[in-house]
């Protein structure tokens, strides 16, 4: 029941964010006067609808995304009066373009003139198409501060957690320790988990980061330490040795640096708004990188779906995948408060994914539609700047022909994705 309850949490959540989504276009559509005759979240047939106004609201059955239809998407071809649709010109994909053309003004009534997408202003288009990503973004930011400044973030403290019982090089093989082993310093000299570090080598300790600076700064020394162990201290003279240990400032470089052998214990600690924002710099960053690397990033996920290469933890994931992830997160033995940050951290990150993906300027993604109003501003300003006529729209149904491609890239993602899901997944390790 755990695990089902874990997969129903995910599943709706996700469903929540692109609701959320296409209320972010809907409310901008309304704004400005736009005709939306539907309001949909997922694709497919329709599972639930209910008409309310102008507007069919509805559910369908594939929950893989959703939309919000504005009337007149697509705009005339110059020259042609408010929903002429002319004969279909000769070429494949001038016909595929008219004919996408003619579908979209066929549905423009009389009075609608003025209630059309493509005859908005550009800023109005701009903001009618960002406001779904931007939704995206204000839920993901609304996520990270709940998780930050509300249940707060694992921080190393100054509290051994575990003792390992032998050094083990960064980058090694070896999860046990070998026969004929030697002892790490920490537990030649009887350290034990629930020990304070109070004071090393002389110098008092306010947290694990200065604690383990020292550390590895006295290698090779004798050092005196001091640890408080049930409410009494307690003075040891620790040999600390040296081993080879992940730098601090760049986690693929090894370094030889003293070596004590001990876990910090991991408790949370509440965070201020200036961390939510450099959080939130950071995973931005991070994501926007892995947007990049997208292509790479599914060949991988096709090497796992149908080879023997392990399914990338940090890769892309479908919808399946995350409500297993739910799942796994809701049966696992991790205290309560672990699994509701775990729960918010994925929605949080899931949002953030979501946004700026759909900023990828693009058709049919919302950054195509972006790119073509930010285009539309940068064509008036130039004609207003040398005194020539309004060059009116901008005719984004030229870029069909890539729509129609990238369409059918993120299909086959989508399948891909959810295939993998579902044979090879990425499993939560809590």
């Amino acid at each position: 029941m755990g695990w089902l309850a874990g997969v129903l949490i995910l599943f709706f959540g996700l469903l929540a964010s692109i609701a959320l989504h296409e209320l972010g276009h809907f409310s901008f559509a309304k704004l400005f006067g736009v005709r939306t005759p539907q309001f949909m979240v997922g694709f497919g047939p329709t599972m639930w609808s209910r008409h309310k106004g102008e507007t069919e609201y509805g559910v369908k059955w594939i929950p893989v995304g959703g939309y919000v239809r504005m009337i007149g998407m697509l705009p005339p071809r110059k020259g042609d009066r408010p929903g002429e649709v002319r004969q279909i010109s000769t070429g494949p994909w001038q016909s595929l373009i008219e004919s996408a053309r003619g579908a979209s003004l066929e549905e423009i009534r009389p009075g609608d003139e003025d209630r059309v997408f493509y005859a908005k202003k550009w800023w109005q288009k701009l903001l009618i198409m960002f406001g779904g990503p931007a939704m995206n973004l204000i839920l993901a930011v609304m996520f990270f501060g709940i998780l930050l400044m509300g249940i707060g973030t694992p921080t190393p403290q100054p509290v051994i957690g575990s003792v390992a019982k032998c050094a083990i090089p960064a980058g090694s093989k070896l999860t046990d320790c070998p026969q004929g082993y030697t002892p790490t310093p920490a537990a030649s000299v009887g350290l034990k988990a629930g020990d304070r570090i109070t004071t090393y080598d002389g110098r008092k300790i306010g947290s694990y980061d200065q604690l383990q600076g020292l550390i590895r700064d006295s290698g090779g020394r004798t050092v005196a330490v001091t640890v408080q162990r049930d409410g009494k201290p307690v003075a040891l003279q620790v040999p600390v040795t040296r081993n080879q240990m992940y730098d601090l400032n760049d986690t693929e470089k090894v370094v030889n640096v003293g070596f004590l052998g001990i876990t910090p214990l991991q408790e949370r600690e509440r965070q201020g708004p200036v961390a939510v924002a450099d959080y939130m710099g950071e995973l931005t960053a991070h994501t926007a990188g892995a947007l990049l690397r997208m292509p790479q990033k599914m060949v991988g996920v096709w090497n796992a779906a149908f080879g023997d290469e392990k399914r990338d933890p940090n890769g892309p994931i479908g919808v399946v995948g995350v409500s297993r992830l739910g799942g796994e997160i809701a049966a696992s033995e991790s205290p309560t408060v672990e699994k509701v940050a775990m729960f918010i951290a994925l929605l949080g990150s899931l949002n953030l994914a979501v946004g700026m993906f759909n900023l990828v300027p693009l058709l049919p993604l919302d950054g195509g539609h972006m790119a073509g109003a930010i285009l539309e501003a940068v064509k008036k300003g130039f004609a207003r700047l040398f005194r020539r006529p309004d060059p009116g729209y901008v005719d984004v149904a030229k870029a069909l022909p890539l729509t129609y491609v990238m369409a059918a890239v993120l299909i086959v993602m989508g399948g891909l994705l959810i295939y993998a899901d579902l044979v090879n997944p990425i499993r939560f390790n809590g």
